[in-house]
């Protein structure tokens, strides 16, 4: 009655943890919409994508059922999370220069390559459930830890510039629901491989958080500032002629702030 009873919990909040995700791995959508219409990745890392990219992939190993049985609801979350983040990743390099295009790309078939080398080896190699959930799940636990951490270097050019533009807060905020949701999922039962990372998870999107607290009001400045920058009309300079009198326009400009 009780294992019943928990599995039933546990249920409710996988879906809801799936739910969450989905939100997560669409918070982005706005960022690639400005990204698209001024047709520039401008500062904005490929790293977060390319991380979640790599996670969402080892999870969808871990889920199968010659990997670890029963977990249907950790393969249709990350299997959507995959496709979602090739979209990001295309759009990406459509709009980033020539060097970024050519790293991505190599960063991504590095990937591909290497979930491809690790199926083929848990698969021959190991022969029991047991064994193929221990050997991925670890894997699962480094690079989940990787997708939560990836926006480590966001937050520091947030720290240096003191401003959150580019990172986008709800991308942090439903980063740091994510990880308290299937942190609750890992504990009913315990899976260690779903809640050591997912529990890091939780404390960085705490912190990114806080940090979107610290440097909102600063940001707001800076953007008035450049916006203000932008308006001033450089007026046109006169220069009198001394000798006929007359007054001669030489210059008329309004500042793009570009």
């Amino acid at each position: 009655m009780v294992s019943a009873v928990v599995n039933t919990i546990r249920n409710v909040v996988g879906i809801i943890g799936n739910i969450i995700s989905l939100f997560l791995f669409l918070s982005p959508v706005p960022t690639f919409v400005e990204i698209v219409k001024k047709g520039t990745v401008e500062q904005y890392s490929a790293a977060p994508y390319l991380a979640t990219l790599l996670n969402c992939m080892v999870w969808v190993l871990y889920g199968l059922p010659m990997v670890h049985p029963h977990s249907i609801l950790v393969i249709t979350i990350n299997g959507s999370g995959t496709a979602i983040e090739v979209v990001y990743i295309i759009l990406f390099v459509l709009y980033s220069d020539k060097k970024k295009r050519i790293k991505v790309m190599l960063v991504v078939l590095v990937e591909v390559i290497f979930v491809a080398l690790v199926a083929l080896l848990v698969l021959t190699l190991l022969h029991s459930t047991k064994q193929r959930s221990m050997a991925v799940g670890i894997i699962c636990i480094l690079f989940n830890i990787m997708m939560y951490a990836s926006p480590l270097s966001v937050m520091k050019l947030v720290i240096t510039t003191k401003s959150v533009e580019y990172m986008p807060f709800f991308l942090s905020l439903m980063s740091l629901a994510n990880g308290v949701a299937w942190t609750i999922y890992a504990f009913l039962p315990f899976d260690q491989f779903i809640a050591i990372p997912n529990g890091l998870g939780t404390l960085l999107g705490v912190a990114q958080v806080i940090l979107y607290a610290c440097y909102y009001k600063s940001t707001k400045r800076q953007m008035a500032a450049r916006q203000g920058k932008g308006q001033v009309d450089l007026s046109a300079v006169v220069v009198s002629e001394s000798d006929s009198g007359d007054s001669k326009k030489i210059g008329t400009a309004v500042a793009d702030g570009g």
